[in-house]
């Protein structure tokens, strides 16, 4: 006996470790690529999620059954530990909205709330308007200087590639609310944070200064809002009529859908990739992020359907309540910070090509990022210099030492559809859908089954 195991355990000897096995490059393109030609998972999912469930606010009984869709879903796509983690939020619900100008030009306004708005009451209010160029006149506003006005902040937001006119435009949303409120407004009316040019306004959440009482806030569609401007140009007082009627309902629960694959290595760090469950009121969401969770999934059901099992377990967070304030981020965080990530990335930019790759991984997974860029470079994602910093609800995991990977869509039309009306399905275009599927497929594939023994400890250093 001894003759014939001897033979055999220096045959195994001689094999790599299937710790250290990884896929080849040409294996890992082939995936890719077959996902880029006939890839229609990360499209069923998508729709049926915003056939099936629709609009999913935070908190509602929407979201609810958003999350039983999903686990049922995942589940029947063969993925394991699939489950619900549970969290409460206060939870804010939009009520009636209407703008309308009664001198000295009176006509009617598309406006819409915006999240965490103050209400008006059952009966609105009328004011005059007290108009800002920008924030920052509003900021250089004497305080009380707005009693029983309505305040209004234009902005232009142009279309960027990268998305960065939201960087600029933001503030108006975020910000001029709380200010507007601090310097005694009854109201205040923005221009919508968008480049569209449809009659929609663009909800979104806004803050509130600590001591501060929220007042109604509310959005107008862009060509309403150049109507509204055109108007005070014309040096006479423009009074409006404003009814926005939101309200707190209390404390409701809210969730993360987590389903994994798992890996071979127990000892090994997770890839976690992320997208959002939740959207706005508004529309079924599928830009904001009924896409991003059919692309993350689409991408590792190939590998699970491949038959290998990749060394470290990929664990797919669908992240609930991020639209209202990030919920679902904290309450992974406070559930699983302390687990080890190698990587953590999400897709919540919609459902355009992806355009280029950003990386913020240790120095020993050098050669991860090279060989990643070599695998993109045929779907005509290049290289960036700018470090990853993660999607908003892994962004804690980042600031607290996770390394990151940033596959940036292209956000040129994004923000014509984010947080309005108009984010249906027919927006989708297929082919830019199925490029981004290929894309996550090499990121799953080489850095689920690289040989770094620790990321996390290694970044941290």
């Amino acid at each position: 006996m001894q003759k014939i195991l001897l033979p055999l355990a220096l045959c195994a000897a001689a094999l790599p470790s299937p710790l250290l096995a990884q896929p080849s490059d040409a294996e890992i393109a082939a995936m890719r690529d077959a996902a880029l030609e006939g890839d229609t998972l990360a499209y069923e999912i998508t729709e049926g999620l915003t056939t099936e469930i629709g609009p999913r606010l935070a908190g509602t009984e929407a979201e609810a059954r958003a999350r039983d869709w999903a686990v049922e879903r995942l589940t029947g796509l063969g993925f394991s530990n699939v489950r619900i983690e549970t969290f409460q939020m206060p939870t804010w619900v939009r009520g009636a909205e209407t703008a309308e100008i009664v001198s000295p030009y009176p006509q009617a306004m598309h406006v819409t709330a915006l999240g965490r708005s103050g209400s008006t009451g059952e009966a609105g209010l009328r004011a005059e308007i007290v108009a800002f160029e920008t924030i920052e006149e509003l900021r250089a506003a004497p305080i009380d200087s707005l009693t029983g006005k309505i305040a209004y902040v234009g902005h232009h937001m142009e279309p960027a590639q990268d998305g960065s006119g939201y960087g600029f435009a933001g503030p108006a949303r975020w910000n001029a609310p709380s200010l507007a409120a601090e310097r005694g407004a009854a109201a205040i009316v923005i221009r919508s944070v968008g480049t569209a040019d449809h009659r929609s306004g663009h909800t979104g959440g806004t803050t509130w200064a600590d001591g501060v009482t929220p007042i109604p806030a509310g959005a107008l569609s862009n060509p309403d809002a150049d109507n509204l401007e055109r108007m005070v140009a014309l040096g006479r007082p423009v009074t409006m009529h404003l009814t926005l009627t939101p309200q707190w309902i209390g404390d409701r629960e809210s969730g993360n859908v987590i389903a994994e694959i798992p890996g071979r290595d127990p000892e090994a760090d997770i890839v976690l990739a992320a997208c959002h469950l939740d959207s706005w009121d508004l529309s079924p969401g599928v830009f904001d992020d009924a896409a991003g969770c059919g692309i993350i999934t689409a991408a590792a059901h190939r590998i699970l359907e491949s038959g290998v099992q990749p060394r470290r377990t990929i664990r797919l967070f669908w992240a609930g309540a991020e639209e209202v304030g990030l919920f679902g981020a904290t309450a992974y965080f406070e559930r699983h910070g302390a687990d080890r990530h190698a990587v953590v990335s999400e897709s919540d930019f919609g459902a355009d090509r992806v355009w280029r790759v950003e990386f913020a991984l240790p120095e020993g997974a050098s050669g991860d990022a090279d060989r990643m860029s070599r695998l993109l470079a045929p779907l005509g994602i290049p290289r960036s210099n700018i470090p990853a910093t993660g999607g908003p609800d892994v962004r804690i995991l980042v600031r607290n030492g996770a390394p990151a990977i940033d596959l940036q869509q292209d956000g040129t039309r994004y923000f014509d559809l984010h947080h309005t009306t108009n984010d249906t399905l027919d927006k989708i275009d297929p082919a830019q859908l199925r490029q981004n599927v290929a894309a996550w497929i090499v990121m799953l594939a080489v850095m689920a089954n690289n040989d770094i023994a620790t990321m996390t400890a290694q970044t941290a250093e």
